[in-house]
C-alpha cells in the first residue's frame, strides 16, 4: 500500500536532484521499489530549516534543533525496508521518536496507520504540521517517553521502528509486538548495531539479528516541553 502524495505547493526540488540520492541508495543496497519510491517523492526539504534546506537531498544527517537530528536517507530507507520486508501485514506501526517528522511521513505513505511518539513537545507541533500539509492524515501523534512505546495499555503492533537508541531493549516493547510483530531499533550506547526482533507467533519467543553498525541519538526518558 502505497499513499500518493499531494505535492502541490510544497517546493519540490527538482527530479534530477532526488534522482541522485535514489541512485545513492541503490548503490548502497536499497532494493524495494516501494520505498525508494516514496523517498524520491517525499519533500525531505520542507523537514528542514530553511538555511539547510539546500542539503535536504545529500546522503545525509542534519541537525533539526534540540539536540536531535533528521536521519540519513540511507538509514530511513534501509530500516523502513528491513521493516517492510520481515513482517507481513503492516496494519499497525508504532515509531519511537517522531523528531521532525520525516521518517514518520515515509511510513505513512507505505503502512495503513502510525503510531508516533515525541518526547520533544516543539518536534512533534512542527512535525504535525508538516504532514498535515503533505495531506498524510493516517498518523496519531502522542508526546510521550519512547521507551515506554504507545501509552495504551494494551496497544500492540504489527511493527515498531525507533529512531533513537537505548542501551538496551526496553521490555515494554516487546510487549507491545502483536504475533509474528517486527521490531527495528538501533542498540548501544558508544557503538550501535541495528538490530531486527521478530515476535515467534503468539508465543514469548524472539528471534534477534544485528544487522549493520548505526549511529543514532541515544534513546532518553522523561518529556519536555
Amino acid at each position: 500500500m502505497v499513499n500518493r502524495l499531494e505535492l502541490e505547493g510544497v517546493g519540490m526540488t527538482s527530479k534530477r536532484t532526488r534522482d541522485r540520492l535514489v541512485q545513492r541508495l541503490v548503490d548502497q543496497g536499497v532494493s524495494n521499489r516501494s520505498v525508494l519510491d516514496v523517498v524520491a517523492n517525499t519533500p525531505r526539504h520542507i523537514f528542514l530549516e530553511e538555511a539547510l534546506s539546500h542539503r535536504a537531498y545529500e546522503d545525509t544527517s542534519l541537525p533539526i534543533g534540540h539536540g536531535q537530528t533528521i536521519s540519513q536517507p540511507y538509514i530511513v530507507a534501509r530500516m523502513t525496508e528491513i521493516l517492510l520486508g520481515a513482517g507481513g501485514t503492516l496494519s499497525r506501526v508504532l515509531e519511537i521518536g517522531t523528531g521532525c517528522g520525516y521518517q514518520t511521513a515515509v511510513l505513512a505513505q507505505l503502512v495503513e496507520r502510525v503510531y508516533s511518539v515525541e518526547r520533544i513537545k516543539p518536534l512533534q507541533i512542527q512535525a504535525r504540521e508538516r504532514l498535515r500539509r503533505l495531506k498524510l492524515h493516517n498518523v496519531d501523534f502522542r508526546h510521550a517517553d519512547g521507551g515506554l512505546g504507545w501509552p495504551d495499555e494494551g496497544a500492540v503492533f504489527d511493527g515498531i521502528l525507533s529512531a533513537a537508541a537505548p542501551r538496551e531493549i526496553p521490555a515494554r516493547l516487546y510487549r507491545q509486538l502483536a504475533p509474528n510483530g517486527v521490531l527495528v531499533i538501533p542498540v548501544g550506547d558508544d557503538q550501535q548495531i541495528l538490530t531486527l526482533v521478530i515476535r515467534v507467533g503468539d508465543t514469548d519467543e524472539f528471534k534477534t539479528q544485528k544487522l549493520e553498525p548505526v549511529r543514532f541519538v541515544p534513546l532518553l526518558s522523561g518529556v519536555t516541553r
